[in-house]
């Protein structure tokens, strides 16, 4: 069972979703990712990609985030989101929006917003968030000052990086998995 860790909704229990290409982020990481985000939460805007349950974008909210976007394509996943919004009566915050990353992306930028962190977590093996990252390489909902931590397995490569605009400035590896931090790469003047 995942729980909120800390917060307004602190120790609440989430649903999860019983599906193969869902894993949920456990309480361990999640801790240790909101120890490096903690500074950056209070007032920010976050965007959780591949949110399944909507477990790190409900984090967020609860440790003071002004709203998140929970972008998720899953059925049962997203019935997981809704529930878990009510039940930690952070629905306020929150916009759901039922599409895959990349249409998000467009609907967001139509939307004019921009993002203080962007979390993603595509299900692994499937090069998923190489394509959003080159799509976010380009858009408006990406400022200077915008964290995106990516989840993937240990053996996901970043080396195009560099050549789409961005840069990693610090990676927390665990048993099975890392969270790459990338900031967009700012031009020498």
């Amino acid at each position: 069972m995942m729980r909120v860790i800390a917060g307004r909704a602190r120790s609440l229990k989430l649903v999860t979703v019983d599906s193969m290409d869902t894993r949920p982020t456990t309480d361990r990481i999640k801790e240790t990712l909101f120890n490096v985000l903690s500074p950056d939460i209070p007032g920010c805007s976050f965007l959780d990609l591949f949110s399944g349950s909507g477990a790190i974008g409900i984090e967020a909210l609860s440790r003071g985030a002004k709203r998140a976007v929970f972008v998720e394509n899953g059925r049962k996943a997203l019935e997981c989101i809704n529930k878990n919004l009510d039940f930690t009566k952070l629905r306020d915050g929150a916009q759901v929006l039922s599409t895959d990353a990349v249409s998000a992306v467009n609907t967001l930028e139509r939307q004019k917003d921009v993002f203080d962190i962007i979390f993603m977590d595509p299900p692994y093996g499937r090069s998923l968030e190489r394509d959003v990252l080159m799509r976010l390489s380009g858009s408006d909902i990406v400022s200077d000052d915008t964290i995106i931590v990516v989840e993937s397995d240990l053996d996901t490569e970043f080396d195009y990086l560099n050549d789409i605009g961005f840069e990693i400035y610090k990676i927390k590896k665990y048993k099975t998995n890392k969270h790459t931090f990338i900031y967009r790469r700012l031009e020498d003047e």
